[in-house]
């Protein structure tokens, strides 16, 4: 939980801290509380209060019971239950929305304004009906009155829908040609609309006519605000019978009272963001306006900021829980926003544990420490002689006290201090003392893996502290405390085999090194035994078996070692490769013939080769081959680009069964030449008549 103070009003951020994954186990969330401040320090209010990506806007029943909020990606609308502190049911939807109305007192009776120009209906169950506007809706509101839904969008009409009837009514004509944001004054059922061109028009719902028109965008320019365009309705706001509260493009909110059309007051963010919501306080008389960046909180008497709200991410929504002093907000983050202010209101009662937890902080304040400079009280100056300091810039007053300077301190203070050498001589002595229990024997604790390695690590690092006393060498990072090779002495599987060929080849050269190490390892392990079964210190020095073991070896020996087993592995490759032979002359090649499918050809296997080399060329090289052999064929259009048109080539076959056809036909037209002729000469024997 993160606290901020604006004009001494305390605001207790209660969705800061990190939030936990769900796979994550009890044992480790308790490991992570214990190590992240932050963790520890959360409040998690409403379990999984956020949405996939951003979330859009956010409201809550009347009854207060649930907490709605729309968000992407993928567009849903998700449903919170403040007695059970979760997630009550979510539902995704078709589009993202714009805007949605809880038209019941719970959730039963939802109204979606979607941006593809769709109205969706929900009832407790889900899904209900879906109908859809003529132009792109940006704002509506409900006549409870007579159930009518008023639209306002891209359009000049303002689209009426009634829901007892079922059907559409005559829309309202305005003179905008856009409307951005309409409401309905819950006491006589005046309806506003906020247009494009900056004005507020009023309309009356019983006789469908208009009653006035507030011009905003030139109340809303000052003489100290800077304005480079027309300011725009963005936000528009009800309170009571006679108050409204409008918000321009530009960043300002005019306070009007409907008997008047000039504002009664006007404020300025001094952000030149448009507002995108308006609330009021009544008990304090406060108004909370909102932009993308900052939320302000002011009287509406006299203008005079109250206290301000200023997030991480950007604003897309603001709602005030009624009759309370918490705050939600809709973000450009996944993680909703929920803010606490005792100020305003006490807290709701389903979260009443944080009057109780704020009384506590409030009355226990956590003191501020500097590095640089000591806290000390009038009594410690008197001490230390110093009283003639105050008022002198080496004394900076904070609330019952003063901050000084650390250096300053600790030299008075060994001025004043008699007994310093005392306590310097007895920290000298304590030195000493833990230096002279650094140099007994201490137990070495190796892991279950790859010991012997673990060993020979921490002989090499003893070494190095050796010669880095004696001269200043560059110390090196050790693999035992690098996190890198952790798992090498965790895993078994790293575990070294000392019957592997590159072991056996290297065994020789470490045998007798290896020896001592082990008869090392078995006396840590005796040792770490005793020190289990007896807490007893260890006797200092070595046993006599260790002293025993370090012998000199000559190089002769270490030398037949190798010969001995370069032979071992010279003999093991023989006996391999003589039973490889040996299978090799049981087993009888037989030749394998394959079989060529019908319709296919035996291409030879130059053909594949040169296919490959031509395969590997240029596409240039390729293309003068095609030219040379005539399948490519390359002319100009007329456009003044190329074209190029390729043959396909033919084959042996194929150029034998083409010439054999050829000659097909020349056989018959000789035949049917031979016919024709035959038919046009006359019968011998029968003269003409």
């Amino acid at each position: 939980m993160q606290v901020s103070s604006l004009n001494e009003v305390k605001i207790y951020s209660l969705s800061c801290g990190k939030s936990l994954p769900e796979w994550l186990s009890d044992r480790k969330k308790r490991a992570l509380q214990k190590k992240d401040v932050d963790v520890r320090r959360r409040i998690e209010l409403i379990q999984d209060f956020e949405m996939p990506t951003v979330c859009t806007t956010i409201k809550v029943s009347k009854d207060g019971q649930y907490i709605l909020a729309t968000g992407t990606y993928k567009p849903r609308v998700r449903c919170y239950d403040t007695y059970q502190l979760s997630l009550k049911f979510e539902r995704c939807l078709d589009s993202e929305v714009v805007t949605f109305e809880i038209l019941s007192d719970d959730y039963s009776k939802i109204v979606f304004l979607h941006n593809d120009r769709y109205i969706e209906f929900h009832s407790q169950s889900g899904f209900y009906y879906k109908t859809r506007i003529p132009k792109f809706g940006r704002d509506f509101s409900y006549h409870y009155p007579s159930c009518d839904l008023y639209f306002v969008g891209a359009s000049s009409e303002v689209y009426r829908l009634n829901l007892e009837q079922g059907r559409y009514l005559n829309p309202l004509q305005t003179d905008a040609a856009e409307n951005n944001v309409c409401d309905i004054n819950a006491v006589h059922g005046l309806f506003a609309t906020g247009t494009i061109e900056g004005r507020v028009e009023c309309w009356d719902p019983r006789v469908r006519k208009r009653v006035g028109v507030l011009d905003c965008a030139l109340n809303s320019v000052t003489a100290d605000s800077e304005i480079n365009s027309l300011p725009t309705i963005s936000a528009l706001k009800f309170n009571g019978a006679l108050t409204m509260a409008v918000g321009t493009s530009t960043g300002q909110v005019l306070l009007y009272d409907l008997r008047s059309d000039k504002p009664l007051l006007v404020k300025d963010h001094q952000y030149g963001l448009p507002i995108k919501s308006i609330h009021f306080q009544d008990s304090l008389d406060l108004v909370l306006s909102s932009d993308s960046r900052i939320v302000k909180m002011w009287n509406r008497n006299s203008g005079k900021i109250f206290t301000s709200l200023e997030p991480e991410h950007d604003l897309n929504d603001v709602c005030l829980y009624p009759n309370s002093g918490m705050l939600l907000t809709a973000n450009e983050a996944p993680k909703m926003g929920i803010y606490y202010i005792p100020v305003l209101g006490p807290a709701p009662r389903w979260c009443s544990f944080l009057d109780n937890l704020t009384e506590e902080l409030e009355e226990n304040p956590e003191s501020t420490v500097y590095d640089d400079y000591k806290f000390v009280t009038k009594k410690d100056l008197e001490n230390l002689g110093l009283t003639h300091l105050i008022g002198s810039p080496f004394l900076r007053a904070y609330m019952h006290g003063y901050f000084m300077d650390i250096r300053l301190y600790h030299k008075v203070k060994l001025m004043v201090n008699p007994f310093a050498y005392e306590e310097y001589r007895k920290d000298k002595i304590r030195q000493k003392i833990e230096e002279t229990r650094a140099q007994r024997v201490q137990l070495k604790k190796l892991p279950k893996v790859n010991k012997e390695l673990a060993l020979k690590l921490i002989e090499e690092e003893e070494e190095k502290q050796k010669s880095t006393l004696k001269k200043k060498v560059k110390s090196l990072p050790n693999i035992l405390t690098d996190d890198r090779f952790k798992v090498m002495f965790e895993n078994p599987d790293f575990q070294v085999d000392e019957e592997s060929e590159e072991f056996r080849l290297l065994n020789p050269l470490v045998s007798r090194i290896s020896e001592k190490r082990k008869k090392q390892l078995r006396l840590l392990e005796q040792q770490e035994l005793q020190a289990k079964n007896e807490e007893e210190e260890e006797p200092e020095g070595k046993p006599s078996d260790a002293e025993s073991s370090e012998s000199s070896d000559d190089e002769k020996a270490w030398v037949e070692e190798v010969r001995k087993q370069r032979r071992l592995l010279q003999q093991e490759e023989r006996a391999k490769r003589q039973e490889q032979l040996r299978e090799d002359r049981q087993t009888v090649l037989k030749p394998q013939f394959y079989e060529i499918k019908a319709g296919e050809e035996f291409r030879s296997f130059k053909e594949s080769a040169t296919k490959q080399k031509l395969m590997n060329k240029t596409l240039e090289d390729r293309l003068r081959l095609e030219a040379k052999h005539g399948t490519l064929n390359v002319s100009d259009t007329t456009v003044g680009s190329k074209q190029l048109t390729f043959t396909l080539k033919r084959s042996e076959q194929q150029k034998k069964q083409q010439e054999a056809e050829k000659l097909h036909r020349q056989e018959r037209k000789k035949l049917r030449r031979s016919a024709g002729h035959l038919r046009s000469r006359p019968r011998r024997g029968r003269p003409f008549h």
